[in-house]
C-alpha cells in the first residue's frame, strides 16, 4: 500500500462546541525546510500549548506551521464573587478604634465595610481543565483532519506533474542518445572532406582519420550521462510511488539530474542536443520547485 504524498502547504479549521465552552482552531502552512510550529493560543489555555505542539509534531513532518486557537466562554456564570473577611475584620477593628478615639458612635454596617477597596472581588471561575482538554483536542483533530485533506490532494497534483515531467524528460533524453551517433557520423564526412581537400588526390590515411574520430567520439560522449539520468528518473519515479516524506529524497535527486544535464550541454557543440539539453535543465528546474513543496 502506497503512502500519500503531501503538499507542504494547507489549511484546516475546526470548531468544537458542549454546553460549557468553545473552541475554534485554525491551521494554515507554508514550505519550510524544517518542522516549524507556531501555536497563538489564549492565556487561560496556556497550560495546553505544549500538548498541542507535541501532539503536532508527530503528524507533521516539515512545513512553517502557524496555529491559532480561539475560545468562548459559554457557561451561565464565569465569574465568582470573593470575600476577603480578614481584610473587611481589618476596617471594621480601625473604624471601632478610631470611634473610640473621637468619642463618636461606631453606626457600621456589613454593607458600608462590604463597599471598601478589596473587600469584595469579582474572580474569574476557574476551568475545568479536564474538560477544557477535550474540547481543544476534538477542535484539533478537525482541523488537522482537513489540513491533512487539503495538503494530501495538492500532493497529489504535485506528484501526477512531476510523473508527466519525468515523461517528458525520458523522450528528451532518448533524442540525445539518437542523435550522438549521428554526430560522430558527421564529423566523420566533414574530417574526410575537409582532409580530402588539403591533400587533392593524395590518399588518405584511413587509420590516422580513424583515430581522430574515436577522439572526437570520447570527447563527446554522453552515454554515462544519459544513463546516470535515467536511472535518477527511475528512482525519483519509485519514491513518487512510495509515497511518504520525501520531499528531501527528491531535492537530492533534482540535484544530480541538474548536474548531469550541464555535463551534457558542456560537452555538445550539436544545435539539436544543446537545445534538448537546456530543455531538460528547464524541466529539472521546475520539477526542483515543484518538489520545494512536498514534506
Amino acid at each position: 500500500m502506497n503512502i500519500l504524498i503531501k503538499s507542504m502547504t494547507g489549511f484546516g479549521r475546526g470548531e468544537y462546541i458542549d454546553q460549557d465552552l468553545k473552541v475554534v482552531v485554525e491551521m494554515k502552512a507554508v514550505n519550510h525546510r524544517y518542522s516549524d510550529i507556531n501555536v497563538k493560543i489564549p492565556r487561560k489555555l496556556s497550560f495546553l500549548e505544549t500538548e498541542v505542539r507535541n501532539f503536532l509534531k508527530k503528524e507533521i513532518q516539515r512545513g512553517k506551521i502557524d496555529v491559532f486557537i480561539t475560545y468562548e466562554d459559554l457557561a451561565d456564570h464565569t465569574a465568582d464573587v470573593r470575600l476577603h473577611e480578614d481584610l473587611a475584620r481589618e476596617y471594621f477593628e480601625a473604624i471601632n478604634r478610631l470611634s473610640l478615639s473621637l468619642g463618636i458612635s461606631n453606626d457600621t454596617t456589613a454593607y458600608r465595610i462590604s463597599r471598601f477597596p478589596e473587600v469584595l472581588t469579582l474572580e474569574e471561575s476557574e476551568m475545568n481543565q479536564d474538560n477544557v482538554r477535550h474540547v481543544l483536542t476534538e477542535s484539533l483533530g478537525l482541523a488537522l483532519a482537513q489540513f491533512t485533506e487539503s495538503r494530501v490532494n495538492e500532493g497529489e497534483n504535485l506528484s501526477k506533474d512531476i510523473l508527466s515531467k519525468l515523461d517528458g524528460m525520458t523522450e528528451k533524453i532518448a533524442v540525445v542518445e539518437q542523435r550522438y551517433p549521428q554526430m560522430v557520423s558527421d564529423y566523420r564526412k566533414k574530417l574526410e572532406t575537409k582532409v580530402h581537400d588539403l591533400l587533392e588526390d593524395a590518399n588518405i590515411d584511413e587509420s590516422r582519420l580513424a583515430t581522430e574520430v574515436v577522439i572526437y567520439a570520447d570527447k563527446i560522449a554522453v552515454d554515462e550521462e544519459t544513463v546516470r539520468l535515467r536511472s535518477h528518473i527511475s528512482a525519483m519515479r519509485a519514491e513518487l510511488l512510495e509515497g511518504g516524506s520525501i520531499g528531501r529524497k527528491l531535492d537530492f535527486i533534482a540535484q544530480e539530474m541538474n548536474r548531469e544535464a550541464n555535463t551534457i550541454l558542456s560537452k555538445c557543440n550539436d544545435i539539436t542536443i544543446s537545445n534538448v539539453a537546456i530543455d531538460l535543465k528547464t524541466d529539472i528546474e521546475k520539477i526542483r520547485e515543484q518538489v520545494q513543496n512536498i514534506e
